[in-house]
């Protein structure tokens, strides 16, 4: 079985050791040489390039991706040549698209922030207007870990993201400003034959827009929100055709609703803690997902599990030359090194902790990701 994926960053690396347990040969079309999938990537080129990446497809048995990039004029070549993708071009693009994706999820009544589309900065003025003075704009394609998102006071805020067409032929999406309490993530799995698992729901904290931990399971979520959100992914999943990992962000509100915030169709930053702390790794799932083989379980081997991110690293070394004193320090500590060289705010790795306390799990994940901070 021979698994291509579309992209050479991290998530791709991290799949590579589940490959290897399954006896899957992962092959890796990567943008550029020196990524952190190098060790799979046999493959070096444009993936917006339609033949450089049918030339890849031809010699895989299924393709996937580490990112959601790619074209959909690529997408659909590939499946009009024969070529299995998983998630395909009419899942894809929803995750592509934010306007798409809320018209598609209100569509099926799942619970969104009050949104709407704006073409000018007069609509956004309306809306701010009818929504308490503040709202958030966001760009409907190429955002992420905070990137094509702010939150304004007066259409002339996101002006020239409508002058440059930032927003996809000028449009832009703008949302309700929404008062919560905490932030969520739902992570599922389906394979194309229509089987799908869910992973507990996990609690996010975000440090500058981006993913700083995350707590498997959420506090205080068994029960009725622990069911809420898997059936909201679950909802996802199958109403939009998704195959492979699904990545569902949640806003839990102050009153006790839970919105829908992003989606992510591959591994994601908040399924990392399933590397340490589940029955089967979100990238092992994702593999056996999009070869439409049976799914692993999903629950978790220690009560607890705290996953902190290694934002920037450290300038003065390397975060290898780091190793003895977090090993020592923090021996129960499983460490993950992406290979990236560091800059500020950059991803380039995460520790992750289990245990039965949370207060020392947590303390324990933390002092070893500050070990890699200057």
């Amino acid at each position: 079985m021979r698994v291509g994926v579309i992209g050479g960053g991290q998530l791709a690396r991290m799949m590579i050791p589940a490959a290897i347990e399954l006896g899957v040969e992962l092959r890796v079309l990567a943008e550029a040489e020196g990524m952190s999938a190098a060790l799979a990537a046999d493959r070096v080129g444009d993936y917006t390039d339609v033949e450089t990446v049918l030339a890849f497809g031809r010699d895989v048995d299924v393709v996937t991706f580490d990112h959601e990039h790619v074209p959909q004029h690529v997408l659909r070549a590939l499946v009009d040549a024969g070529v299995p993708v998983h998630p395909g071009p009419d899942a894809l693009r929803f995750a592509q698209d934010k306007l798409l994706m809320r018209e598609r999820l209100s569509e099926l009544g799942l619970p969104v922030p009050d949104w709407a589309r704006v073409e000018t900065v007069a609509e956004l003025d309306d809306f701010i207007a009818d929504h308490g003075g503040e709202a958030v704009v966001k760009t409907p394609r190429g955002g992420y870990d905070g990137k094509g998102v702010r939150v304004v006071r007066s259409g002339a805020e996101a002006a020239e993201w409508f002058a440059v067409g930032d927003g996809g032929g000028g449009a832009l999406l703008v949302e309700e400003l929404v008062d919560f309490r905490r932030e969520l993530a739902q992570l599922v799995a389906r394979r194309p034959s229509g089987e799908i698992v869910a992973w507990p729901v996990v609690e996010t904290v975000q440090v500058g827009g981006v993913c700083s931990e995350v707590i498997a399971p959420a506090p205080r979520s068994p029960g009725r929100l622990a069911d809420v959100a898997a059936d909201v992914a679950i909802t996802i999943a199958e109403g939009l055709g998704v195959t492979g990992v699904l990545a569902v962000e949640l806003f839990e509100t102050t009153d006790d609703r839970v919105l829908v915030n992003e989606l992510a169709m591959r591994p994601h930053n908040s399924g990392h803690w399933t590397m340490d702390g589940s029955t089967t790794s979100q990238f092992e799932q994702h593999l056996r997902a999009v070869l439409d083989l049976p799914l692993g379980g999903t629950g978790c081997h220690e009560r607890w599990s705290v996953m902190v991110n290694v934002l920037g690293g450290p300038v003065s070394d390397a975060l290898t030359d780091r190793y003895p004193e977090a090993l020592v320090g923090h021996p129960t500590v499983k460490l993950h090194n992406y290979g990236k060289a560091p800059r500020p705010g950059r991803k380039v790795g995460h520790v992750t902790a289990t245990g039965d306390d949370l207060d020392e799990v947590a303390y324990e994940a933390r002092a070893a990701a500050a070990v890699f901070q200057d």
